[in-house]
């Protein structure tokens, strides 16, 4: 018991010190201590520890090569820790002020792997997986024949599936609440701005039956022209996919259309 007692006393003596040191570089004024101690503690992985030192390192010589060390490790501390607005912060921000360092094309990859770690659930805002997008898209421009750029385009496929999905469950969505026009709206710009889409057969549907419920709500004066609207969606919608699983649903809504159609021009 009392070797136990011994070797905690010992440990927080240990550490005490080590705050102490640690502190009284992080005031004082040697920035040749303070560079040493800021590069044994990133090697330790005490990064925020690190940071605060190689703030100060950069603050001092920004233009030297122990700044420019210092401000990338800045961004990969940051990184390590999961602070991806930090680290993007940082990596974005040495490319701008280092653009020769044969560290700048690392450091732009990393600030749109930041904004891509960045990107929520689907169903969330996407306006960072957008941002995260452009990223991977500047990086390419930049550097063409960078052995990364396969990497880049296999994750914009999966951040442009992810915006798929978010619109498609949007669509759905308008769908299921009956909010015909807008489930209509939505079902036309998606089949135009997906038009290889996973989803296209079931949007294709919405489109249709939504167009078609709409119709049948209608105030007289705009029948004919929603009916004519529909039917034209159903005749594209068979010609894409005719054997679609919705074959039976939509071949209905065709007769009846036509059926109102008839009906329609013998009153006039």
């Amino acid at each position: 018991m009392k070797i136990r007692i011994i070797y905690l006393l010992l440990v927080t003596f240990l550490v005490l010190s080590s705050c102490s040191g640690y502190n009284k570089v992080v005031k004082g004024d040697n920035y040749e201590r303070k560079f040493e101690l800021a590069g044994e503690l990133y090697e330790k992985k005490q990064y925020m520890r690190s940071v605060t030192l190689y703030e100060q390192i950069y603050q001092r010589v920004p233009k030297t090569g122990e700044g420019e060390l210092a401000y990338y490790r800045l961004g990969k501390a940051y990184y390590a820790e999961k602070d991806y607005h930090m680290g993007g912060y940082y990596f974005g921000s040495f490319y701008q002020r280092f653009p020769y360092s044969n560290k700048a094309e690392e450091c732009l990859f990393l600030s749109a792997l930041c904004s891509v770690k960045n990107s929520p659930e689907y169903s969330l805002d996407q306006n960072d997986t957008e941002l995260a997008i452009n990223d991977l898209q500047q990086f390419i421009n930049k550097y063409p024949n960078s052995d990364l750029v396969d990497s880049c385009n296999i994750v914009m496929d999966k951040l442009r599936f992810k915006l798929e999905t978010k619109d498609y469950e949007t669509v759905n969505q308008y769908s299921k609440t009956e909010n015909y026009k807008a489930a209509i709206m939505c079902a036309k710009t998606f089949l135009d701005d997906y038009p290889r889409s996973i989803f296209k057969e079931e949007i294709y549907f919405i489109f249709v039956n939504n167009s078609y419920i709409l119709t049948k709500n209608s105030v007289e004066e705009k029948k004919k022209q929603r009916i004519e609207e529909t039917l034209e969606r159903y005749r594209n919608f068979v010609t894409e996919f005719p054997n679609t699983k919705y074959k039976r649903e939509v071949n209905s809504i065709s007769d009846l259309m036509e059926k109102e159609l008839q009906e329609v021009n013998s009153k006039k």
